[in-house]
């Protein structure tokens, strides 16, 4: 599956950062955008509201075992009661990794994400053949991400629409007792709340 990449050049942009950049370009000639409030915008989510906020919610589900049940049963009042909320993040559903089960998040009509808690989308997430292969053949996707789960773990995928979006509580890695949740938050990355990976062990 394609990865995140920084391009240095236009012309090496996939076809949708090129037609983004295209329409940005046109709206900012003719007046209708103010680049300096597009680049706001785009670090507010990108660095701000970002995968951290969705980093805090799995963190302290991990420490709080009264928080990961309200989670569990109504996920988008657990997480708007820690100021997570607003545009694209109102119907929330929490699923749980265990060592029998695997989820994973995709959207295979367009590209639904919750971004209150995620930030902005990978690349992938929104390509063709992301949306299509992780529900066909999910295994493979997430072996050409590097996670290679055994035969034994099942692997269960979410669709993600307008009406429900989806957050994955991986699970909590082992030699974490005592930790710190801002220290159990930094070992939750956006592709593991995806379902494309593991939460980070500890080095």
């Amino acid at each position: 599956m394609p990865h995140d990449h920084h391009h240095d050049h236009d012309n090496h942009l996939d076809p949708m950062e090129a037609r983004t950049r295209a329409l940005e370009t046109i709206l900012t000639r003719k007046g209708l955008v103010d680049p300096a409030a597009v680049d706001a915008i785009i670090e507010t989510y990108a660095e701000k509201v970002g995968p951290r906020n969705g980093a805090q919610v799995v963190a302290r589900a991990w420490d709080d075992p009264a928080f990961a049940d309200w989670l569990a049963r109504d996920a988008t009042a657990a997480i708007a009661s820690m100021g997570f909320s607003g545009r694209q993040g109102e119907h929330m559903q929490a699923v749980f990794n265990t060592e029998s089960l695997h989820n994973l998040v995709v959207c295979t009509l367009c590209s639904c994400y919750p971004w209150p808690v995620l930030g902005l989308p990978p690349v992938w997430y929104k390509s063709p053949a992301y949306r299509a292969r992780a529900v066909l053949e999910p295994r493979a996707v997430l072996r050409e991400f590097g996670l290679h789960l055994p035969e034994e773990v099942a692997v269960r995928v979410w669709d993600s629409t307008a009406e429900m979006r989806y957050l994955v509580i991986p699970q909590r890695p082992a030699g974490t007792e005592g930790w710190s949740r801002d220290a159990l938050a930094d070992l939750v990355s956006r592709e593991a709340m995806i379902g494309t990976a593991l939460a980070r062990v500890p080095s």
